[in-house]
């Protein structure tokens, strides 16, 4: 569990747009680790942890995409039900936010990715290591 930079990038909502952002990152060796896109009419909020935040930053910038940082949680999580129930549910306690979140795991996977945006992204990791604690005993 740690502190990433998310890239909030903001796209034209048209074919072929995402795909050539994914290619440049690509051929440039940064690894996509989390992504998700809302949409509207004329254009989409991609966002995306990445394996090098700094480099993308710079490769997006030269080629005109506006691009905002956040940090963001980044927490492996157990694929069992109820568990993102237990974290939400810890972090309402400790008055902490969730502000947006996306996560994934298929069926037969044993832990997934969950990326969390609070309104305190140091104190989400305290709270969560003392549940990580409790779980453990």
């Amino acid at each position: 569990m740690k502190i990433e930079k998310q890239l909030s990038i903001f796209l034209d909502n048209r074919p072929g747009t995402l795909a050539r952002v994914c290619s440049s990152l690509g051929r440039n060796g940064i690894n996509l680790m989390a992504l998700t896109i809302s949409d509207s009419i004329d254009h989409a909020v991609v966002r995306i942890v990445v394996s090098e935040a700094r480099k993308a930053v710079h490769l997006l910038g030269e080629a005109g995409i506006l691009v905002l940082e956040k940090d963001v949680v980044c927490i492996p999580i157990s694929n069992q039900a109820g568990r993102l129930a237990n974290i939400s549910r810890r972090l309402a306690k400790a008055r902490i936010n969730i502000e947006y979140a996306y996560c994934t795991a298929q069926e037969e996977q044993k832990k997934g990715l969950l990326v969390l945006r609070t309104t305190d992204p140091k104190k989400t990791i305290q709270v969560l290591k003392t549940l990580q604690k409790s779980a453990k005993k």
